[in-house]
């Protein structure tokens, strides 16, 4: 009896906070829809649906993130093209993004924190970019929904 009743409380627990579930959770290809950016007491709120694209990759290991304009670069004002990855570690909601490779080649080589919460096909990445060596000291709040297969 006891261990039926144990068998019956463990199949009804959340299992979606063991590490593999919350790790699986952000696995996929995401499109940034809107984003946020924080500096001293100014915001930006970008919307991405607009003039330009961004989608990032995220594996069990690795990210990679990719950025352009809509116009495929035909008007210098707007023109737009970012991409850059590399390894990421997942512990509970906490997010760090070791960057290994990015075409701002000065980014390359840090980390950055953020917190992850998903739910459905959104993902929210809130955290702090900061580069000291480029004055570099923001809050960015991201907001991706999931790119279906």
């Amino acid at each position: 009896m006891v261990i039926l009743a144990g068998s019956i409380a463990f199949s009804c627990m959340d299992k979606s906070s063991s590490p593999a579930e919350r790790a699986n959770s952000i696995t996929g290809t995401w499109k940034l829809f809107s984003g946020t950016t924080i500096v001293k007491d100014d915001s930006t709120i970008t919307d991405y649906t607009k003039d330009q694209e961004m989608i990032k990759i995220i594996t069990d290991s690795h990210f990679a993130f990719f950025r352009h304009d809509l116009n495929k670069g035909k008007d210098s004002v707007k023109a737009i093209y970012s991409s850059g990855g590399g390894r990421y570690t997942l512990t509970g909601d906490q997010y760090v993004e070791q960057l290994d490779y990015c075409d701002a080649r000065e980014w390359e080589g840090h980390d950055f924190h953020f917190t992850v919460s998903s739910k459905e096909d959104t993902l929210v990445q809130q955290g702090i970019e900061k580069i000291e060596d480029l004055g570099i000291d923001r809050v960015i709040i991201e907001k991706y929904t999931r790119v279906k297969k």
